[in-house]
C-alpha cells in the first residue's frame, strides 16, 4: 500500500519517488499544500471505492498515516467488486 501511495503523491507533486518514505510529512517534507492533499484524498478515494471522512484529514500529516487509513480500510476497499 505504501508504494502505491508513494506513486500518487510523486506523480501530484512531480517529485522523485525515492524521496517519499513512510516518515515523510506530507506538507513539510514533500511540499504539499492543501490542494495537494485535497487532491491525493480524491483520487485514493477513486481508485479505492472508499469515502475518506473530512475529520480524519487532519489526521494524515505522514505518509505512513495515509498508509494506516488505507490498511484499516482494506477489507473495504477491496470488498467493492475490484
Amino acid at each position: 500500500m505504501f508504494e502505491e501511495v508513494q506513486a500518487i503523491l510523486a506523480k501530484q507533486l512531480r517529485i522523485d519517488p525515492s524521496t517519499i518514505t513512510p516518515e515523510s510529512r506530507i506538507k513539510a517534507d514533500l511540499g504539499a499544500d492543501s490542494l495537494n492533499i485535497l487532491q491525493l484524498l480524491m483520487k485514493i478515494e477513486d481508485d479505492y471505492g472508499i469515502m475518506i471522512p473530512d475529520e480524519k484529514l487532519a489526521e494524515f500529516e505522514k505518509v505512513k498515516d495515509v498508509v494506516a487509513f488505507l490498511d484499516s480500510n482494506k477489507t473495504e476497499a477491496t470488498g467493492c467488486g475490484r
